[in-house]
Formats: structure tokens, C-alpha cells, sequence
């Protein structure tokens, strides 16, 4: 069925569910199911449907919390928005084992944010490169409107570049330019900046009488989500021996060598990387959602970072020096605390306030250990029980669900498959012989 949806923008919302309701083989249940994920309260659900476009429902995702992280000596209790059980309950196991250990250390390497203006340059080079340090200043200086009140927090416009890739691309030229936005994720504020300097770049650009009129052609202005400057590094360390027991029956210098062995692989083999840092971003995900950050523009950054060395490698590094077992993350990553859905999610501000309020740097270090957290409890599964075990025993309830368990019956079925492994055909036998549905 072929159905052509005329200005479906201008419609209202119960215009635009009756349109894709006929989408749908029950429409009346169809707009009657969007509807009941609508939030009771009418205000707040106008805020959030104009946080998008063609709004017509909310769509829920489970809001947990791993308790007990000791990051740089204070205790967290860490909000995670994510649909997998398993991931919660990894990182809630790791903090809790390395709470008695230290708990998690962070350090902000840097903050620097990038933007650039791309353009072509069907001039002479020299010209520019010779003239440069006069249109820098005036870029800055006209662009002072947009980012005084940057300035007045500390931020600001770091420095501009010209950097010329026309070996790459002919007459391909950029202004690279590098920012603070303090505790902002500053991408309203880097495009403003950005988009300013094209306008002063072609209107200086016309004034310079020796110049060709034709010699520029701005082509876009735009932010840059790759902020290799913009770091976190978390870490945890012990005594090889107090790694003992982690595992029953494996020794604590056995499991640091096979963890050792899973990470180097990782670094290594791209195929392990990625399913390696994939495990990373299940924590780091689940924090940036929580607190109303940008996962996309994180996770891009990652997986370009891991990969600037000329191969895709692992994010985590472990080492084990005089039988001191050290497993580090590296992660770029730029959050912010103000701006965006942080001042109108009612769930992303109750996340900054649980997380007391934290600013940009400390959320950053926040994000890492999370990520740190599920890599750690991932890596230690997959080298001594194998990931099943616990990852399907954490889908038991999504398979009774799926398979309509009788509620009063749940726990002869959680009971079961307590030493037993845990699959959809395991469970629907089990249920089946019994006559639990």
C-alpha cells in the first residue's frame, strides 16, 4: 500500500497519528498505544515534542542505576539509560569489586574543542599565507559579539590555523580553528563562530584589491565532532593478588595474564577492537543519554580516534608491572552540563542532580568509568565463564516476556534455569512441558 503523506509538518499531532495510523492494520489501537506513552502531565509533554519534529509519542527506554562507583575518592550512584539488562548489571559488579580497591581515577587531558571552515582557493597561496595573521585578527575581533560570554566563563576562541590540503584535493583549504567551551558542549556556539569567520573571510576577501574576485569559494562551516584534544583517562590498579578469587579456581596472576592477552588482542585485531570498544560505549552510551548528551557525536569521535594510528584499535590499554595489574581507558569525548536538554529533560536534570550537579570535566570522567566499568566485567567474562552465561541469564525475564510466562510462574522458571544455560528454546521447552503459558 502506497500512501502519500501531503505537509504532514503542518499537521497537528492528532492529525499526524490519524496519517500513520493507516499505516497500521488497527488504526484506532495503533493511535491508542502511541497515546498511552504520552507523559500525564500536558505541559511537560510539550516540552518534550518540540525537543524533535513529527512528533507523535515518546518512545521509552529503561532508566537504571549502577550504584557504589568511587570515582577520584567520591561515591556515585551512576544513571544509565540503556535497553540491555546486562549492561547495568556489569557495570553495577565491576563497581562494586573495585570500590574496595580504590574505585575508579580519572584525569582531563584537555578540553580543546574544533570547528573548521572549508573553502577553495583559486588564488595564489602565498598571498594568503603571507596576509593570514591580519585576517585572523580580524575574525576574532569580529566575531567578539558571539563569544563574549564564553570569554567571561574562561572559554573562548583558542587559536585559528590555515591549513592547506590541496596535495589531497585541488585548491582544498581550511580554517582550523580549536575552542574552550568551558562547560558546554558548544556546538551552537563553535557553528556561530564558524559561520562569522565565512562572512568576514569573503567580505575581507573582496577587499583585497590584488586578489582574484573569483579566488575564494567558502564551501561550509561547520564543527568537527573528532576532538582528539578533548580527553578523558580513567584507570583502575591493584595488586595482582587481590585479583585472587575473582573467579573461582583462578589465581589472580592466571586471570591479570589471560586479561592482559584479551586487551592486546584487541589492540591487535580490528575485528576484536570493535566489538571490544563497542562494549566500552555500552556504558559511556548509556551515561551520555541519561544526562542528555549527544551519543552519536561520542561515539563518532571514538571510533575515528581509535582509528587514527592507521588501524581501528582498542580504546583500553592494561598493563602489569611488578605485579601491578593497571587497566586504563583513553576516551575522547565532549560533554557539556548546560545548554541542550539539560535544563528541560525532567529526567536529565534529575541525572545531574543525583550525579550532584557535576561539571563538564568530572561528567566526562563519569562517562569514562562507566565505560571502563563494562569493559572490565565484559573482558573478565569472555576470559574465564564466556559472555552467555551471565548475559542470557540477565534476558530470562525478556524471554519469559516474549513467550508470555505466566507472572505467578516466573519464579519456578527463574529457579530452574538457576545452574542451568539460558536459551529461547530452553526456556519455551521448559515452560511448554510444564504448561507455564
Amino acid at each position: 500500500m502506497e500512501i502519500l503523506i501531503e505537509g504532514f509538518s503542518k499537521k497537528n499531532k492528532q492529525e499526524k497519528l490519524e496519517a500513520i495510523a493507516k499505516f497500521c492494520k488497527s488504526p484506532n489501537k495503533t493511535i491508542e498505544t502511541f497515546k498511552s506513552f504520552d507523559h500525564p502531565d500536558a505541559s511537560v509533554q510539550e516540552v518534550i515534542d518540540e525537543f524533535s519534529e513529527n512528533t507523535i509519542s515518546n518512545f521509552h527506554l529503561p532508566y537504571s542505576i549502577a550504584p557504589n562507583f568511587l570515582i577520584n575518592g567520591k561515591t556515585f550512584a551512576v544513571p544509565m539509560v540503556i535497553e540491555e539488562s546486562s549492561v547495568v548489571a556489569a557495570a553495577s559488579k565491576s563497581a562494586k569489586f573495585w570500590y574496595a580497591l580504590g574505585g575508579f581515577h580519572t584525569e582531563i587531558v584537555d578540553t580543546e574543542k574544533v570547528g573548521q571552515v572549508h573553502f577553495l582557493w583559486h588564488d595564489d597561496i602565498e598571498k594568503l599565507i603571507n596576509r593570514f595573521d591580519e585576517l585572523k585578527q580580524l575574525l576574532l575581533k569580529g566575531s567578539e559579539d558571539i563569544t563574549v560570554n564564553m570569554r567571561n566563563r574562561g572559554g573562548g576562541i583558542k587559536d585559528i590555523i590555515l591549513k592547506d590540503l590541496s596535495d589531497k584535493e585541488p585548491g582544498l583549504m581550511q580554517l582550523f580553528v580549536t575552542f574552550e567551551t568551558i562547560d558546554s558542549m558548544g556546538a551552537n556556539f563553535v557553528n556561530s563562530c564558524l559561520e562569522r569567520f565565512a562572512e568576514l573571510f569573503r567580505n575581507w576577501h573582496q577587499n583585497q584589491p590584488d586578489f582574484k574576485k573569483d579566488g575564494l569559494e567558502i564551501i561550509m562551516s561547520i564543527l568537527s565532532n573528532l576532538t582528539p584534544n578533548c580527553v578523558v583517562k580513567c584507570w583502575v590498579e591493584t595488586d595482582v593478588k587481590n585479583l585472587d578469587g575473582i573467579v573461582p579456581g583462578i589465581s589472580g596472576k592466571e586471570f591479570a595474564k589471560k586479561f592482559h592477552t584479551a586487551v592486546r588482542i584487541a589492540q591487535v585485531d580490528p575485528y576484536r577492537a570493535t566489538t571490544h570498544n563497542k562494549g566500552i560505549y555500552n556504558g559511556v552510551d548509556a551515561v551520555v543519554l541519561a544526562t542528555g548528551n549527544d551519543f552519536r557525536a561520542v561515539e563518532a569521535c571514538g571510533h575515528a580516534y581509535a582509528s587514527m594510528n592507521g588501524s581501528y584499535s582498542s580504546l583500553t590499554n592494561c598493563t602489569i608491572v611488578n605485579d601491578i595489574f593497571r587497566f586504563e581507558l583513553t576516551l575522547p569525548i565532549a560533554m557539556g552540563v548546560v545548554g541542550g536538554l539539560t535544563n528541560l529533560h525532567p529526567l536529565v536534570k534529575l541525572s545531574h542532580e543525583i550525579l550532584d550537579f557535576p561539571n563538564a570535566r568530572e561528567l566526562m570522567g563519569i562517562a569514562a568509568a562507566a565505560g571502563l566499568a563494562n569493559n572490565f566485567g565484559a573482558v573478565k567474562s569472555l576470559t574465564t565463564t564466556g559472555i552467555q552465561q551471565g548475559h542470557m541469564k540477565m534476558h530470562l525475564f525478556n524471554i519469559m516476556n516474549q513467550l508470555e510466562v505466566k507472572k505467578e510462574d516466573r519464579d519456578k522458571v527463574v529457579a530452574y534455569f538457576k545452574d542451568k544455560n539460558v536459551s529461547v528454546s530452553a526456556v519455551r521447552t521448559y515452560v511448554e512441558s510444564f504448561q507455564l503459558v
